[in-house]
């Protein structure tokens, strides 16, 4: 067993690690205090392949695997978890349902232009009562006509608003089972169908260059034939799309991670105090020797969860325990960070404050921190 990536994943990080760099880096800071997408920087990864990293050459991808995208995810987020965070939506909520679930037309229709990243696609699930909890949906779809027709709103859906966002696949209830229990289905809704609309926008504490908006559905109707996968299986599939999804988030948790640790490096060692710098004094030098055992041990939990997906073992409870750690990681390592640069560290200018306001959304999306720790209890045997 080796954990030494094979040459080519070794090349993709270093690419899309050069990319960061030099694309990413030099430019970001502006996009996150205007709270700007960055079309041109989606349009630059469209091109590197990265949105197709995962995915069969016969539907544009790359013909690479999960771990790619993962390396992916974790190099940009060394830099900003804004545009790692479009990436990881766009292939894992985006484009992952459709080609794992949806019909032939719908993969022939939708994948090529995901894969290209000159479209994006998002997964309507939350909504203002409810998230990890299926009982709460309360979107409806019924047929009406060889129609799907949707009532209902959805919170926080990230790439759901952009200028390229061509589809949002979204949860409703479409009947009762006889115990009363919801039939949940996921049906594909495309941009710009009559009766869909974007609600607000939101004001969000982190993730300032990335999309997020509340989303309306007042009468839409689609065909009957945008139900993707199997009725009153939606949910299960969602959570299926979830299990691969943290493996991602643990992924760019790891990045933001490391990102704290390279930023930190640097400024110990130009800043200085009292006459020398601040790294050599052992109270930094303990503190940043912390951050990277938490980031090298998250690192090798969504190593080994990603080894085991692709394995075709069961991978549920390393998931969340690779998601667990490495959220942990990622906002502990943020809070050092900004410990390190002092005043600094509370700036925007300056990366670690972005990473700060970053971090915390890790603990939380595609599943908060008590769901991950219920999820591994259940796992070990626990009663439900």
């Amino acid at each position: 067993m080796s954990y030494r990536l094979s040459a080519e994943h070794e090349e993709l990080r270093r690419t899309v690690e050069d990319f960061a760099r030099t694309e990413v880096a030099p430019v970001i800071g502006d996009f996150y205090e205007r709270g700007a997408f960055p079309y041109d920087i989606v349009a630059k990864m469209g091109a590197m392949g990265l949105f197709g990293l995962p995915f069969p050459e016969e539907f544009g991808g790359m013909g690479g695997d999960y771990f790619a995208l993962c390396l992916a995810l974790e190099e940009l987020a060394r830099v900003d978890s804004s545009v790692a965070i479009t990436l990881e939506a766009g292939v894992s909520l985006g484009a992952m349902p459709i080609y794992r679930f949806g019909s032939a037309e719908q993969k022939a229709t939708w994948l090529p232009r995901l894969c290209s990243g000159t479209a994006l696609g998002a997964f309507g699930l939350t909504e203002p009562g409810a998230g990890s909890d299926a009982g709460g949906t309360r979107t409806t779809a019924e047929v009406v006509g060889g129609e799907w027709v949707l009532n209902g709103t959805k919170s926080f859906i990230t790439n759901s608003g952009t200028d390229i966002t061509a589809l949002v696949t979204v949860t409703a209830v479409t009947g009762r089972a006889p115990d009363g229990r919801p039939e949940i289905s996921a049906i594909l809704v495309p941009s710009g169908t009559p009766g869909f609309t974007l609600g607000q926008k939101y004001s969000k504490v982190g993730w300032n260059a990335s999309d997020t908006n509340e989303l309306v559905f007042d009468g839409c109707r689609v065909p009957e034939s945008n139900l993707v996968g199997e009725r009153g299986r939606g949910y299960a599939q969602f959570l299926r799309t979830l299990d691969e999804g943290r493996i991602a988030i643990a992924a760019l948790s790891v990045g933001l991670a490391q990102g704290c640790v390279d930023e930190s490096l640097r400024y110990a060692a130009e800043r200085e105090a009292f006459g020398r710098p601040i790294g050599a004094n052992q109270a930094i030098q303990f503190k940043i020797a912390d951050m990277e055992v938490r980031a090298h041990t998250a690192r090798l939990a969504y190593y080994d969860a990603a080894a085991r997906m692709l394995a075709g073992e069961p991978f549920k409870k390393e998931a969340a325990i690779a998601k667990l750690v490495a959220s942990n990681a990622a906002m502990d390592n943020a809070r050092d960070a900004t410990q390190v640069f002092g005043g600094y560290g509370f700036m925007n200018e300056f990366p670690v404050g972005r990473f700060y306001r970053d971090a915390k959304i890790l603990e939380v999306g595609e599943g908060t921190s008590e769901v991950q720790r219920m999820l591994i209890a259940r796992q070990l045997g626990l009663p439900a």
